[in-house]
């Protein structure tokens, strides 16, 4: 039995593993898997010009999981602006969604979005690491781990695309709009709102809390209402439930 969202994600993720593997095992000695599956070789250079040419060949959809494998973190973030850059190469009449993960969101992005007649809908959420580019439903370019490594396909295998598609409508319809993404500012406010946060979760009191955060019991009762007011929560404990949603907390400790 599943003990929660990430545990059936993760179980997601390995059916879709298995199933890529399975299909191209199948499809190894026949010629019709080099339409169905094919490894995209050479680096990140072919796997970049593949997702450009899926963008602007899009007709009517093109959904994207950013929450790429561990790797240096500036790297990353590099690595998204440059493909974010290519959404804009995308037909005008194409709805676009992007899901990624909360170290992935770029605020600056989001601002750009906002300010546009057809933004992409952006929504974050804790995601198990996978990159994706589904593109009309009838295609897909996924880079993930198999048995072999990190492996970058281009799928076309049906049975594979709608388990992507099942997978990331299950993944969108947990995640949180970006737009309501709490934007603490700089670091120490950052850092600060965290340490609230972890306050409120564990249930510490008002004034043990501001003691150790060396302000007054007022100064932090005003903290708690901006933090709530940011969050969009009208309780404690829904702020610390939209926190974790964001992934501006850490797994909470096991007891005992």
């Amino acid at each position: 039995m599943s003990n929660g969202p990430e545990d059936e994600l993760e179980q997601a993720l390995l059916e879709v593993r298995a199933l890529i593997e399975s299909t191209v095992a199948i499809h190894r000695d026949r010629s019709i898997r080099a339409q169905q599956i094919t490894t995209v070789e050479g680096g990140y250079a072919p796997v970049l010009h593949a997702a450009a040419s899926l963008i602007r060949g899009a007709v009517r959809t093109i959904d994207i999981v950013d929450a790429r494998l561990p790797g240096a973190e500036e790297e990353a973030a590099r690595g998204a602006r440059v493909e974010r850059e290519l959404i804009y190469s995308a037909a005008d009449a194409v709805s676009v969604r992007l899901l990624t993960s909360p170290a992935l969101i770029d605020e600056d992005f989001v601002r750009e979005q906002l300010a546009l007649e057809r933004p992409v809908a952006i929504r974050v959420a804790r995601v198990p690491p996978l990159q994706a580019l589904l593109v009309d439903g009838t295609t897909a370019l996924v880079m993930a781990e198999s048995a072999a490594g990190v492996r970058a396909s281009l799928i076309r295998a049906p049975e594979v695309l709608h388990t992507l598609d099942t997978l990331f409508e299950s993944l969108w319809g947990n995640a949180v709009p970006a737009g309501e993404r709490i934007v603490f500012g700089d670091r120490d406010r950052a850092a600060l709102a965290r340490q609230i946060l972890g306050a409120l979760r564990a249930g510490v009191t008002d004034e043990v809390a501001a003691r150790e955060l060396t302000v007054s019991v007022r100064t932090y009762r005003r903290h708690v209402a901006e933090i709530m007011a940011l969050l969009g929560a009208s309780s404690r404990f829904q702020a610390g439930v939209r926190a974790a949603e964001l992934g501006l907390l850490p797994p909470a400790a096991p007891r005992g």
